[in-house]
């Protein structure tokens, strides 16, 4: 009966050093996935600063291209007596005289071109 009385003592220790184990266990996984949650709120402030950093760099931008043109816009207004001649348009272009065989030419080269690439799509 003492050899019983041993191996239950035994088997209970075991048990009970098992459930140790296993309580240590669960306590250093509940404090990995503790340190997984705290990096990635660390890492989703880290990204919402970086938004907000280049949202405030993008209205600095534009608050400078806006001031830039407004100071353009005076600029323009005080300079209005220039010379109308360097914003007077193109002289339109000149036309050489008429060659229906160069018409021909270019159609046939372009009707060329589209041949072989709908070649070349369709292999």
């Amino acid at each position: 009966m003492s050899q019983d009385l041993d191996k239950t003592t035994e088997a209970d220790a075991r048990a009970a050093e098992l459930r140790e184990e296993l309580a240590i266990t669960d306590q250093r996984r509940a404090e990995e996935e503790e340190a997984k949650a705290e990096e990635a709120v660390a890492a989703a402030q880290k990204e919402e600063s970086e938004k907000e950093r280049k949202r405030h760099e993008a209205e600095e931008r534009t608050a400078a291209a806006s001031a830039e043109a407004e100071r353009l816009r005076a600029e323009a207004a005080q300079t209005s007596e220039a010379p109308r001649a360097a914003f007077a348009p193109a002289p339109a272009a000149v036309e050489g005289p008429e060659r229906p065989e160069l018409y021909v030419a270019a159609v046939f080269a372009g009707a060329f071109l589209f041949a072989r690439i709908l070649k070349k799509i369709a292999e």
